[in-house]
Parts: structure tokens; C-alpha cells; sequence
């Protein structure tokens, strides 16, 4: 029996780097602007539950945000 492996190499440029970290970014406000003004609904069971999970999609658009800055403070030093 022979088998056979393949191996694709995917190059990333720098274009389609700072596409997706703006996508990235806009989700991140979306996000925190959505949390912020349900946060006052105080009634609703679906609107609390949403505030309290929101922190699962948050916290790693957050890193990703941290980790452009990064990038963006030592490309300029």
C-alpha cells in the first residue's frame, strides 16, 4: 500500500495582515458598544445573559488589538 502526503505552504502578506486586523478592530468596538448599551437593560433575562457571554468574543479581540499595537509601536522604534 503506498500512501501519498502533501504539504501546501500558505504565505500570508502584509495587505491581507492589516485587512483582517481592521476587521478585527471594528469587530472589538461593535462588540464593546454593544455591551455597554445592553448593560443598562436590566429587565431582560436574553439581554443580561448576551452582557455576561460577551466576554468569550472580548477578551480575544482584545489580545488581538494589544498584539497590533505591538506590532504597529516596534515597527515605528
Amino acid at each position: 500500500m503506498i500512501s501519498t502526503v502533501t504539504t501546501t505552504t500558505t504565505t500570508v502578506t502584509t495587505t491581507e495582515v492589516m485587512a483582517y486586523s481592521i476587521i478585527a478592530v471594528i469587530a472589538l468596538i461593535a462588540l464593546l458598544a454593544l455591551k455597554e448599551i445592553l448593560s443598562s437593560e436590566t429587565e431582560n433575562t436574553t439581554f443580561k445573559s448576551f452582557v455576561k457571554g460577551s466576554n468569550i468574543a472580548i477578551v480575544p479581540l482584545l489580545l488581538v488589538f494589544v498584539a497590533i499595537v505591538a506590532y504597529k509601536v516596534v515597527t515605528v522604534l
